[in-house]
């Protein structure tokens, strides 16, 4: 769900959403509603405290070219892609998914999204840790599987991300997700535990 390395494929626009998505506008303003989520909050409130808080432009609302619901972006903030959300729901799980990069990216000093291990380390975290593999949200993209759903989607969703990273490979990515998982996937900070 997210491009770290580079804004390359989130080019800034005014033009009207596409696919049944939202302009800019519309979107923005759900942005600002998701900066009341709890969840949300919890993640701002610990940038913070790692030294690492946000202003009103960390979080923006984009058009996209490519079929990507956001990302962040080191320097940027985070690029939520108007036309690709429709509800709610949507909006917030990006912003906490790349809030967790965000979060990632304060606390190691020396995180290089060109790394692939550290790519995959951020990845794991934030499908774990964002609700984004939740069963219901698997449901609905039509995986069933019931048992072992979640460190499934994790996978698939980390290999996704980590392959569009124009320094890893699939094989790269495979090995790098492989190598980090255990350590990455117990890794609940800012959590207690997983939520």
């Amino acid at each position: 769900m997210s491009e770290e390395p580079a804004p390359k494929s989130i080019p800034e626009s005014s033009s009207s959403a596409v696919d049944g998505g939202r302009t800019i506008e519309e979107c923005q303003d759900m942005i600002q509603r998701s900066l009341r989520n709890p969840t949300v909050k919890f993640l701002r409130q610990h940038l913070e405290k790692a030294g690492c808080g946000f202003g009103d432009k960390f979080i923006k609302a984009v058009h996209c070219d490519k079929k990507i619901a956001g990302g962040y972006v080191r320097g940027a903030g985070i690029l939520v892609c108007s036309n690709h959300m429709n509800i709610q729901d949507e909006v917030n799980q990006v912003i906490i998914h790349e809030l967790i990069h965000a979060y990632d990216e304060c606390r190691a000093a020396n995180l290089d999204w060109s790394n692939c291990a550290h790519h995959a380390c951020s990845e794991i975290r934030a499908g774990h840790l964002s609700g984004d593999c939740h069963y219901k949200r698997e449901l609905l993209r039509g995986y069933m599987k019931i048992r072992g759903h979640e460190q499934d989607c994790v996978r698939r969703r980390v290999m996704k991300s980590v392959i569009a990273n124009p320094y890893c490979s699939a094989a790269a990515a495979k090995d790098a997700m492989e190598a980090v998982w255990d350590v990455c996937y117990n890794d609940t900070q800012p959590f207690d535990r997983a939520p």
